[in-house]
């Protein structure tokens, strides 16, 4: 199998080319700065300069591949049309560029902030309404919705992974968030997700080949409580009467679906065994 990656200096991204590498699969990355993908390179993956705008350019370097991961986005510290153009132009683009190279299998990265601002009375599942506000999820939601309809008009066949708060070897992302999430109240709880397992439902959505919904949240298997969280990096509680109301079941996902679609089991169940395992 070969697989087209987009994204592959981002802190999935590298980890996931990475994992594919060292099964002895092919990765041809499409990459914005070739001194940023040395690394990869020196590990076996083919390297392609460009962007997600040249649409031509993009049908070349995707043809005699066998499945596109598109794992490359705009989160943080960009203006609106920067992460528009990015995370749902982008996709598009890149969408429309496989079928056009005849390659039908799509994977997209999305996110479990897609959830967020619609009250929830159980954990999330894929088929919930959504109405995010926020810049980032909100263009996640607008480029699902694009890709859906590649979908039911042209017949691309993609898996779309909500991914749920992302940690674990060695990524900085929750001492980032630190400062923001010890204001929130500490029984507050939320599903997480290890980059080992980020791979692994990654490949899974890469190499099964029927899938039903095609839409899958990735987590955990027991939600982490922010006053847990906190203990264990030990960062103490900014809690106050302004904080943001707790919300039993806005962060905590099922995933029914990517078990029993994709037989996708974690290999860390909870942060704190990821903890006990010096896996963060």
């Amino acid at each position: 199998m070969k697989v087209f990656l987009t994204g592959a200096t981002g802190k999935v991204g590298s980890r996931f080319a990475t994992y594919l590498l060292n099964q002895g699969i092919e990765v041809r990355a499409l990459i914005r700065d070739l001194d940023r993908g040395k690394s990869l390179q020196e590990q076996g993956a083919e390297l392609v300069l460009g962007d997600l705008s040249d649409k031509e350019k993009l049908v070349a370097a995707i043809s005699g591949t066998d499945v596109v991961v598109h794992l490359a986005a705009q989160f943080r510290g960009v203006t609106e049309e920067v992460a528009w153009k990015s995370n749902v132009v982008g996709t598009q683009c890149l969408a429309e560029a496989t079928l056009k190279a005849g390659i039908k299998r799509f994977v997209f990265s999305s996110t479990s902030l897609i959830y967020m601002d619609v009250p929830r009375l159980a954990p999330c599942v894929e088929t919930d309404a959504l109405n995010p506000k926020a810049l980032y999820p909100k263009t996640k939601k607008v480029a699902e919705d694009t890709l859906i309809q590649l979908k039911e008009v042209k017949g691309l066949d993609v898996r779309i992974l909500r991914f749920a708060f992302v940690y674990g070897d060695g990524d900085e992302h929750l001492a980032e968030f630190m400062p923001i999430m010890r204001t929130w109240n500490p029984e507050q709880k939320m599903s997480m997700i290890h980059h080992a397992d980020i791979c692994q439902a990654l490949y899974l959505a890469s190499i099964t080949e029927n899938v039903s919904t095609g839409i899958y949240n990735v987590s955990d298997c027991f939600p982490s409580s922010v006053r847990e969280l906190l203990n264990i990096v030990g960062v103490s509680s900014a809690f106050s009467k302004n904080s943001p109301e707790i919300n039993p079941f806005g962060m905590i996902l099922s995933t029914n679906a990517i078990e029993n679609e994709l037989g996708f089991e974690a290999q860390y169940p909870s942060f704190k065994v990821a903890n006990i395992k010096k896996a963060l």
